[in-house]
């Protein structure tokens, strides 16, 4: 045979293993592959609830108000900064110190300002024993003229001599009364009567002129200033009352609108309402507060303001009705901010329906609900569905 007939019929045969592998791997990927198509998982036909995710419309009364918030603020507080120079010898007082109106504080090196008003002293002395020869010499000038001896002249000279010794005198007491102060500055007392809030110096440090050395405030007064929109601040009338909770603070702190601000912000357009709070037992200056001051109550049928779903082209709620879910069209009305939860006015829903929360999302109608413990709603008691006959028994 020859060696190209040779390597012909090896060829053949290699083309022939290849095929036969290659159908051999098409059939087995066949055989691992199903035959009919994926079909979709079906929804669940069954949803169970749990107690807190049913609530109860039924009619609340709603005090409607305006969601107020920010810092609490002391309605007195001062600085007490350093009047004169000097080093300082004495601060008496710590932070939580309380404090009198007039009360020595602290004590700043007086040695330069007393020798300061001896200087002054002594100048207002000379100063007044040359008005005492000026006017000795106006005095005897006057005296002559009188016997006709010297000039008018003389008169009006010696007459000048004794204003300005007395102009210079003046000065000089002024300066002695300037120095007494400066002594006086030495001695710094608190401007208020409250709590020490900060020390922001130490005895021995040498302080310039308005150095910050402590801060008094009085906490029997606080206020929360509040930024209102302009449509919510001219609902607002002095004298309103607020709820408030303050962080920190269990019970619910009552606020009183004291003043409004005559003139909007600049930029944010908006117009800040004071609120006056009395001191009580846990309220300090910067602690956070919210609330809502109420403008008016109304007896209206509620529901939660996150079980108001709008992602159909009318609002609606989702509501338990023989065993499965419903969708209700609603109307919403007026809102109320209070401190657990958001409520809203709706109508369409009858009092009593059992309306799911906001928290499970959207639902489709007809899915069958299961009730995992009997539904209580976070409102009020809600009542337990309906068993089935067979249950029953």
């Amino acid at each position: 045979m020859k060696k190209s007939t040779l390597w012909i019929l090896t060829g053949v045969a290699t083309a022939i293993v290849l095929v036969g592998g290659a159908r051999l791997l098409s059939q087995r990927k066949a055989a691992n592959t199903p035959t009919a198509a994926v079909t979709t998982a079906a929804a669940p036909s069954t949803l169970e609830l749990a107690a807190t995710d049913v609530f109860t419309a039924q009619t609340q009364n709603l005090s409607l108000g305006i969601a107020v918030s920010g810092p609490l603020k002391a309605t007195q507080s001062a600085v007490v900064k350093a009047r004169v120079a000097g080093e300082l010898q004495e601060l008496s007082v710590r932070e939580g110190d309380r404090v009198l109106a007039g009360q020595v504080i602290a004590r700043i090196d007086p040695s330069e300002y007393q020798a300061r008003v001896r200087q002054a002293q002594q100048q207002a002395d000379a100063a007044k024993a040359q008005v005492d020869i000026a006017q000795r010499q106006f005095d005897n000038n006057q005296a002559l003229v009188n016997q006709g001896f010297i000039s008018q002249t003389a008169l009006l000279t010696s007459q000048a001599s004794l204003n300005g010794a007395k102009a210079t005198h003046a000065a000089a007491l002024a300066a002695l009364d300037l120095a007494n102060k400066s002594l006086a500055d030495a001695t710094l007392r608190s401007p208020l009567t409250g709590v020490v809030a900060q020390r922001l110096a130490q005895p021995g440090e040498r302080v310039a002129i308005e150095a910050r050395l402590v801060e008094v405030i009085n906490l029997s007064q606080l206020e929360l200033e509040a930024a209102l929109t302009a449509e919510d601040a001219s609902r607002v009338r002095v004298g309103m009352t607020a709820q408030l909770q303050v962080e920190g603070v269990a019970e619910p702190v009552v606020a009183k609108v004291l003043r409004i601000n005559p003139s909007a912000q600049m930029g944010s357009r908006s117009i800040v309402v004071y609120l006056g709070i009395n001191g009580r037992e846990g309220l300090r200056q910067g602690l956070f507060a919210q609330g809502s001051l109420g403008t008016q109550s109304l007896q209206v049928l509620a529901v939660p303001v996150s079980s108001v779903r709008t992602d159909k082209p009318q609002p609606y709620v989702q509501v338990v009705q023989d065993g499965q879910v419903s969708h209700i069209t609603v109307q919403p009305g007026v809102r109320s901010e209070g401190d657990r939860q958001s409520l809203v006015a709706v109508t369409g829903v009858s009092e009593g329906a059992q309306v799911l929360s906001g928290s499970l999302g959207a639902v489709r109608e007809g899915v069958q609900v299961k009730f995992t413990a009997p539904a209580k709603s976070a409102l009020t008691p809600a009542p337990a569905p309906a068993l089935p006959a067979s249950a029953a028994k």
